[in-house]
């Protein structure tokens, strides 16, 4: 059975709205005339999109020394330990993720030498989202890889609005350079250069839906880590699991955006049915309701899968960015699961602990991306870039296949290049065409 065939079975509790594909074409416009503006006018088109989104144009849109030392100075002493220790977690990681990453010399035959290097990616651009809350882990997250691969300059930019321990934690991670520059017009901005700001080679970091777009539209000028949705956040349960947990992982993720994306899977109905008036009671209680509820009023779904087959393979078809499991015998349900940003297995592993700092990255696909990529880690800030050496053992070996080969294909022009090497001695031959 196909794994549409069984989403087509499951009975939803709750379904989410659709999405407003005039609403997406008006994005795209905006921002192409964002981008194409900051291309023509470099700084003062900056300036002039910071008066217009963000009603504050900096005096200047580096930040100085000064600034970052007033920044530091300001912080709460224990948030400053809190953000250290996120940092020390998630560059933990980071580094035991790079030390998998070999380079590779290997003699597939005789004469014959292949290889690969581990190469970073010299200069990225570190999007900090600004937003509605200012979250601290968020430039840990795009900065912290970036200083474990050994980037030479490491570029940050976050709206001019954000709060100082954005800019205190900016530097703390490792960005070498920090500018006030939020929006499409900073992806632009770190895509194409201005008079301040450097032009990056690749730019990272989760953003708003126009920040998503810019990036989209300057990939192939610039690197990118990912085009990111809003958040997303699915559980796995079974008749085991608890829907006051549930609910308040669902309402956690719920809380960053209207636009985000929560949602439960359960083969139980009772727990289904407990979920969905779990989240309207704690609804009720949470200081941040109006975004959390109207996220789940817009994007809430509650299914019931007949069984835990079904459920894997709704699980795979969402392919959602966070993946919660709550069974029975959860590492044997995640084992079974192809398609996720990121999994926490157990009641005991929340989102939220990846969130903030437990040291695995939370910029994660979404939009089924999860399909076909993992989410940001060290291995996005460097190339793996292969090489090759043939000694004299090794030439007949390769190059009569690729003389062959070539002449089947009617390029003549690689047959020759080939076969100089093969025969040296008959280069000026060769090469007028007389041996063709």
């Amino acid at each position: 059975m196909s794994v549409q065939s069984i989403v087509n079975q499951v009975r939803w509790v709750k379904r989410p709205q659709g999405q407003d594909e005039q609403a997406d074409r008006s994005l795209s416009e905006t921002v192409s005339a964002i981008i194409s503006r900051v291309k023509e006018e470099g700084d003062s088109a900056l300036k002039a999109f910071s008066q217009q989104f963000d009603k504050v144009v900096p005096p200047q849109l580096e930040v100085t020394a000064a600034e970052i030392d007033a920044a530091l100075a300001g912080m709460d002493p224990q948030t400053r330990r809190d953000s250290e220790f996120a940092i020390a977690q998630v560059r933990r990681f980071a580094e035991a993720q790079f030390a998998t990453m070999l380079p590779l010399e290997i003699e597939t035959l005789p004469g014959v030498h292949l290889g690969h290097r581990i190469i970073p990616v010299q200069t990225v651009g570190c999007y900090v989202p600004g937003g509605r809350y200012p979250i601290l882990s968020a430039p840990v997250m795009s900065i912290v890889p970036a200083t474990v691969a050994g980037c030479e300059q490491i570029v940050a930019c976050l709206p001019p609005g954000a709060h100082p321990a954005m800019i205190a934690v900016c530097h703390l991670a490792g960005a070498h350079r920090i500018f006030r520059v939020g929006g499409a017009q900073a992806i632009a901005a770190m895509a194409w250069g201005t008079e301040s700001i450097p032009a990056v080679d690749k730019i990272v970091g989760p953003g708003n839906a126009y920040v998503n777009e810019a990036k989209r539209q300057v990939f192939g000028k610039v690197g990118i880590d990912a085009l990111a949705g809003p958040s997303e956040i699915f559980t796995l349960a079974d008749e085991t699991a608890d829907p006051r947990i549930l609910a308040a992982d669902l309402l956690a993720q719920a809380e960053h955006d209207v636009h985000t994306r929560v949602g439960l899977a359960t083969t139980s109905p009772e727990i289904a049915e407990r979920t969905l008036a779990e989240m309207t009671r704690q609804l009720g209680s949470l200081p941040t309701a109006a975004t959390a509820g109207e996220a789940w009023r817009r994007q809430g779904e509650i299914v019931v899968c007949r069984t835990e087959d079904e459920l894997i393979a709704f699980a795979d078809h969402m392919a959602t960015e966070h993946l919660q499991v709550h069974t029975r015998d959860p590492h044997a349900t995640a084992g079974k699961i192809r398609n996720y940003g990121s999994l926490f297995i157990g009641q005991n592993a929340s989102v939220v602990f990846s969130d903030k700092c437990c040291g695995t990255n939370h910029t994660l696909p979404t939009m089924a991306a999860a399909r076909y990529t993992g989410g940001l880690w060290v291995g996005a800030y460097v190339k793996v870039c292969t090489h090759q050496w043939i000694d004299e053992q090794g030439i007949p070996a390769i190059a009569e296949p690729a003389v062959r080969q070539s002449r089947t294909e009617g390029m003549q022009g690689h047959r020759r290049a080939a076969e100089i090497r093969l025969r040296p001695q008959d280069i000026d031959a060769i090469t007028a065409g007389l041996q063709d």
